[in-house]
């Protein structure tokens, strides 16, 4: 098997920007060539089978907590459990069957921008509403993603917005808002802060509803200064005035090249040129064109949701049909990631932070646990250089090093130990 550059920038493309390839999908890209494999990947169809096949779950409102310690009360936790579970395995079912997966993927990147955890929230309703709007905006507008998201219901409880009253202002939204969302930390003043927060006085929330209401007589409506700019704010207009500052754009590209492409190597000045307009697709496929860069730097680790959403989609497993499905969920919690549930407004840590014994233990018990119902049909009957290579392709690998063939290459290993030793080589943990 040569190791062209083609081959690694297209497992670059498909781990990155997808969530790692379908059973024969990598050599499908490989066959077309990097241009023709690019513009594949980059571009979203009008319709998606594999998306199609995913079961709507209906999550109602499921109105107050009852009383601690009453029947209702029990009653009432077993739903939101069950609640819980099944918007988690819905997201991971969509990650898993999608045949175009860069949507998906954007959207997991916009719920680590705009982290907003289950923890707080508590309700179903209201994270899959969010998620749906991430979804709608992944590869629109910026301007029109961030009007959205200031008066999203779930984001508003998490950050305090129902709180924020003028009589006594709550900064915790306008805070975030500047300084993990829109412009980043040291483009602003605590005065802007306190800003910000009297322009988004009014709001009240019913998380359970997903809804918010705004009582004018709640809100703030007088002329003041925010950034140097002087009148009557409301969210959309503080929108509208972080949105256009240059340092929106440094801010939202950096980010997306830190996330997609390198946490090592400097951003590309072109990229933040292509955010003139605040549109999200043209910058995705420039971020694109550099993944044929030959630099150690561009390496990434897999998060542990998307090693697992990767490992679903090459074994043919559907998360919520799974054998043992919250055994899912508690294996991605051991590994410290659980979609809905970042752990503070920040998001999940990422690249080598998930790199640790502890998670390389769980990483081979989750796989031993899922390969108990995978398909391991690409390399059947296939042994020596036949069998790496097909299992390189499989899985949409470059090349696996000289320390993993020789694991591979154990005498007497079965055909699942093969997978489970590739499924946790480096080279499938971290894309190179």
């Amino acid at each position: 098997m040569a190791i062209t550059s083609d081959r690694v920038a297209i497992s670059r493309l498909i781990n990155r920007f997808g969530f790692g390839p379908k059973p024969g999908e990598f050599a499908s890209l490989l066959a077309m060539g990097l241009p023709a494999a690019t513009s594949k990947l980059m571009t979203v169809p009008n319709s998606d089978a594999g998306i199609a096949a995913v079961i709507e779950t209906d999550f109602p409102n499921r109105g107050k907590f009852p009383t601690p310690g009453t029947p209702e009360r029990f009653s009432f936790e077993q739903l939101q459990k069950s609640d819980r579970i099944n918007v988690e395995l819905w997201w991971l079912d969509r990650m898993v069957l999608a045949d175009h997966a860069l949507t998906e993927r954007m959207t997991w990147f916009w719920h680590g921008h705009w982290a907003t955890s289950m923890g707080k929230v508590e309700y179903a309703r209201p994270m899959k509403i969010q998620n749906e709007t991430l979804r709608k905006y992944s590869l629109g507008n910026f301007k029109d993603q961030a009007q959205a998201m200031v008066i999203d219901p779930a984001l508003m409880y998490w950050l305090d917005a129902g709180s924020n009253v003028k009589q006594a202002p709550n900064e915790n939204l306008a805070r975030e808002l500047m300084e993990l969302f829109t412009i980043g930390v040291s483009n602003y003043s605590e005065d802007d802060v306190k800003a910000v927060a009297r322009g988004l006085t009014g709001y009240s929330v019913d998380r359970s509803a997903a809804t918010f209401t705004f009582n004018a007589n709640k809100h703030d409506s007088t002329s003041f200064a925010i950034l140097g700019s002087t009148k009557s704010w409301d969210a959309s207009s503080i929108i509208d005035l972080l949105v256009a500052r240059d340092d929106n754009k440094k801010f939202v590209t950096d980010r997306l090249w830190f996330r997609f492409l390198s946490s090592a190597l400097p951003k590309p000045s072109d990229i933040e040129s292509s955010f003139n307009n605040r549109d999200i697709a043209p910058v995705m496929t420039k971020i694109a064109s550099y993944v044929t860069k030959d630099d150690p730097g561009m390496s990434q680790v897999k998060s542990p949701v998307e090693w697992f959403v990767a490992v679903c989609r090459a074994l043919k497993i559907t998360p919520s049909t799974a054998q043992n499905r919250a055994q899912i969920i508690n294996y991605l919690d051991k590994l410290g990631q659980v979609p809905f549930n970042p752990p503070n407004v920040g998001g999940w840590p990422y690249d080598e932070a998930w790199l640790n014994i502890a998670s390389t233990q769980y990483r081979i018990g989750f796989t031993s646990f899922l390969l108990d119902q995978g398909d391991l049909s690409p390399i059947k009957g296939l042994s020596g250089l036949a069998m790496e290579n097909a299992l390189a392709d499989w899985l949409g690998i470059a090349e696996f090093s000289t320390r993993t063939k020789a694991v591979l290459r154990s005498p007497g290993l079965t055909s699942a130990q093969i997978v489970i030793a590739a499924l946790c080589s480096p080279e499938y943990v971290v894309n190179g």
